[in-house]
């Protein structure tokens, strides 16, 4: 698809074509007002579909199907809309494909039909002097005209349905094509076939290049290729600048293009949608202006209504209708909401450059700082609540944060305000879930925080990247978000407590990536800020934990007997406290290392107290784990039908949990029980979805 602005500076050209036969009464000639077709077009071809078929299915004798291609500047809805009509001329008997762009004749916001009307009759063969002078009058005389008429009627960058009603034909053979920038909702329902282009994806954005370029360098270097492409992030207006850069510079790899084109495209913007954004931009409210302007300020690559207003501090029905003003004025694609269920939006690449740079001319440094900073606390304390919905109370080192004024929580319930368990666990999968999709943002806020000198904020989202991190291990984002946390402990220097924990966190995600030396250092060092400690419960906690996660360390070592001895020292200091959850957690991991050395009675009987205590508390990520424990030992005292049935549990946990590691090794685990009782297909359809989770979830 071309840059959509490139045939803005030229006339429309007009072209007659002899057909058979007299079909529009003027001489058998069809009037076709389009420029003519690009010359690279890809994809697309189930929008023009969906065009073709509406068409075929129209049914109206008086009234015309009307399609709507809908998208942001830049996303060659335009060049579509071209195609459709080319496409429809060719397979009905069309007598004129008549084409008006809106902002020829708009003033401002605003368009004036009869103007439009006037443009139209004249093509229809109307001489200047015959067009009616009343506005009714125009409207009878163009409904007159096209009655019973065979025509497509292209209406370019439409902002209001209600310009479109009265240029109409009056006929059902008719068809009318629009494009707008956002949504046309005063449409009635039924009325249109409304068509809403996405980015390019991938696959197509490479062809497009390809098609532009034509350079043996795409292939030659495919990953800085994919690059390029991914700079342009589906636009195929960006990817046209890309292609005219490249075949500017036909020495320079392209590797070496890159910073170019990145400074290009944030510096200068898409050279022909460049002035439409502007214009854009221009005629939005206070409010929405405000927020297109903090949007490229978000953290992470996606945002949500709420993260936006604690970002924007609007209120959220302020918020809401700036971002619905947004959509309208194609600088918003609010079809990602659908994509996820917690309503994910972004700007695409090449907008929230552009919104950047209006950012950097209106909004002072202080001003972005502000709204981070709310957004930061806001955003902590939605994860904290998350982690706490998801994992159960248990021990951390920061404090739930305050509510931020005027920004409401995401609406997440806490699973022990109900009685009802099936309620209860719906409650804790949707705060996991919350977790899973908000991860990317919560990894931006940890860097941007401590950036920022937000120790505190730091620190505190260790934690549910710790509980995400237990269900979605050997993430390297993780380890950063860890790192940073046991640096802000050690820049605040005051906490002993936020010491021990993140030096114990981040010693396990080490050990778990096959870090084992820099684990012990970090876990030699936990231990000695734990002399530091008081005497508080959670100091006392703190130190517990610590025991255990030495013992931890040496069974990531294979040293069992000596692990067993650490978890063994962990409860007991757990019973002194008292705290019957750390007691639960250690008979665990004691179940665990005395598996591990042989003691098959002992670590059953451990195991089943351990799994028997996590159903009550209802703790859903240790129910599965002790089960998988627990099983594995009966399988290996011969106890098949009792370790079958732990394993399905502990399968059915994880998937609740979208847990991709644990989900794995349990179908490897069935895989074996499956080969010891010689049922051999199955067993290798578990080891085949093993392998596909692990390869899906990058475990290797």
């Amino acid at each position: 698809m071309p840059d959509t602005g490139r045939w803005k500076s030229l006339e429309c050209v007009i072209v007659r074509q002899r057909v058979q036969g007299t079909v529009d009464g003027r001489g058998g000639c069809v009037r076709v007002e389009l420029p003519p077709e690009p010359l690279n077009f890809v994809n697309r071809d189930e929008e023009q579909e969906r065009a073709v078929r509406a068409v075929m299915e129209w049914r109206s004798r008086s009234r015309p199907p009307i399609i709507v291609l809908r998208a942001p500047t830049g996303l060659g809805k335009t060049e579509l809309a071209n195609r459709i009509a080319r496409t429809l001329s060719g397979r009905f008997p069309i007598t004129d494909v008549l084409s008006v762009d809106f902002e020829d004749f708009r003033v401002g916001d605003s368009v004036d039909p009869g103007d439009v009307l006037s443009r139209l009759l004249k093509s229809l063969g109307v001489e200047p002097d015959k067009v009616e002078v009343q506005f009714a009058a125009r409207c009878a005389q163009y409904w007159r005209r096209t009655s019973g008429a065979k025509l497509i009627l292209l209406l370019d960058n439409v902002r209001h349905a209600s310009d479109v009603v009265p240029l109409l034909p009056a006929s059902g053979g008719s068809v009318v094509i629009v494009t707008s920038h956002g949504p046309l909702h005063e449409f009635e329902a039924g009325a249109v076939e409304d068509v809403a282009l996405p980015p390019l994806d991938e696959r197509a954005a490479t062809e497009l290049l390809e098609l532009i370029v034509r350079d043996n360098r795409l292939a030659a270097d495919p990953e800085a290729a994919r690059a390029v492409v991914q700079l342009c992030d589906g636009l195929p207006a960006a990817l046209h600048v890309a292609g005219q850069l490249v075949r500017a510079h036909q020495l320079r790899p392209l590797s070496r293009l890159l910073a170019d084109l990145r400074a290009e495209l944030d510096e200068k913007g898409v050279s022909g949608v460049e002035h439409v954004w502007d214009t854009a931009y221009a005629g939005l409210s206070h409010p929405a202006a405000l927020l297109y302007r903090l949007l490229p300020h978000h953290p992470g690559g996606t945002f949500t209504l709420y993260s936006a207003t604690a970002l924007s501090g609007l209120g959220p029905e302020v918020c809401q209708d700036a971002l619905d003003e947004l959509h309208r004025a194609g600088l918003l694609d609010l079809r990602l909401l659908s994509l996820t269920a917690g309503g994910q939006m972004r700007l695409l690449g090449p907008l929230r450059a552009h919104a950047l740079r209006r950012s950097r001319r209106e909004v002072a440094d202080s001003e972005v700082a502000e709204a981070q900073v709310r957004l930061l606390r806001w955003f902590v304390r939605q994860a904290q609540l998350a982690d706490r919905f998801a994992a159960g109370r248990r021990l951390t080192v920061v404090d739930v944060l305050h509510p931020v004024s005027s920004v409401p929580d995401v609406p997440l319930e806490d699973p022990k305000a109900t009685e009802d368990k099936r309620v209860r666990a719906v409650r804790a999968e949707r705060a996991a879930h919350w977790l899973y999709e908000e991860r990317h943002v919560v990894f931006a806020c940890s860097r941007l925080a401590h950036a920022r000198g937000m120790d505190t904020e730091v620190v505190a989202l260790s934690e549910p990247v710790w509980t995400h991190a237990l269900d979605h291990p050997h993430q390297s984002e993780v380890l950063e978000v860890l790192r940073r946390a046991v640096d802000s402990a050690v820049r605040h220097g005051g906490n002993a407590g936020w010491l021990v924990r993140t030096r114990c966190q981040l010693a396990r995600a080490l050990w778990e990536s096959g870090a084992l030396s820099e684990a012990e250092v970090q876990i030699d060092r936990a231990m000695s800020a734990a002399q530091l400690l008081g005497g508080s419960e959670r100091d006392r906690k703190l130190a517990a934990s610590a025991v255990e996660h030495r013992g931890m360390l040496k069974g990531a070592r294979g040293e069992w007997s000596s692990a067993l001895e650490d978890f063994t020292g962990s409860r007991e200091l757990h019973r002194a406290i008292p705290n019957p959850y750390g007691i639960l957690l250690q008979t665990y991991r004691m179940g665990e290392a005395n598996a591990k050395v042989g003691d098959l009675e002992t670590a059953c009987r451990l195991l089943s107290e351990a799994h028997a205590g996590f159903v009550a508390k209802e703790r859903e990520r240790l129910i599965g784990r002790s089960a998988f424990a627990l099983a594995g030992v009966l399988h290996q005292l011969g106890r098949t039908d009792e370790a079958r049935a732990l394993y399905v549990e502990s399968l059915g946990q994880a998937d609740r949990r979208r847990a991709g590691f644990d989900l794995a090794r349990v179908h490897d685990a069935l895989g074996d029980l499956d080969t010891a009782e010689g049922r051999l297909m199955e067993a290798e359809a578990h080891r085949t979805t093993a392998r596909t989770l692990r390869r899906r979830n990058g475990l290797g």
